[in-house]
């Protein structure tokens, strides 16, 4: 009886130091990638301000090729909204544009419905640059406790940081061929 005792109390002893370690996480991320593209900023500005034509550089557009995708608003600028539905890969979301100011800045609302549930603040800097324009992608949130679990065991910069260089790769690729 006493060695079940001893097991109870040390898994128990366990659970509330792993629950304390969780709640040491850090309450917010970020996220920041930079890459120079080779076009002006006003050709650059154009392409991220209009939320259809995400699906030319993307990194998620090619991950589910029958994503559903619905627009609101008005075309380009504060307002406009793109949400998606797709497979587990992409799950579902919506981004809206809050603010924007050509050639400088655009900021948006992202918005994660599944595989998880949570809201973000995106942001692209867009400053010139010899030969082009310096876009800058940031994302920042919150972290709830599920979220500072799962950051144990998850990196968010180097899971997300990956698709940020691949769409700033894929976004030079496409302003290029826009501004000739």
């Amino acid at each position: 009886m006493l060695m079940y005792i001893a097991i109870a109390v040390a898994v128990f002893v366990l659970i509330v130091a792993l629950i304390l370690f969780i709640s040491t996480r850090p309450a917010v991320f970020r996220v920041e990638r930079s890459a120079q593209i080779s076009a002006p900023g006003d050709v650059v500005f154009s392409i991220i301000n209009d939320l259809h034509q995400w699906h030319r550089w993307s990194p998620w557009e090619k991950l589910d090729p029958n994503m559903q995708k619905t627009f609101e608003g008005p075309t380009t600028g504060p307002g406009s909204s793109h949400a998606w539905k797709g497979n587990k890969k992409v799950g579902s979301g919506r981004n809206t544009i809050l603010d924007s100011k050509s050639p400088e800045f655009i900021s948006m609302k992202l918005e994660m419905f599944a595989p998880f549930a949570c809201t973000n603040q995106v942001t692209f800097r867009l400053a010139p640059v010899d030969g082009g324009t310096k876009v800058t992608w940031i994302m920042e949130g919150r972290n709830n406790f599920m979220a500072k679990g799962f950051s144990c065991i998850m990196n968010m910069d180097k899971m997300i940081g990956k698709d940020f260089e691949e769409g700033l790769a894929n976004l030079n690729t496409v302003t290029q061929s826009a501004s000739r």
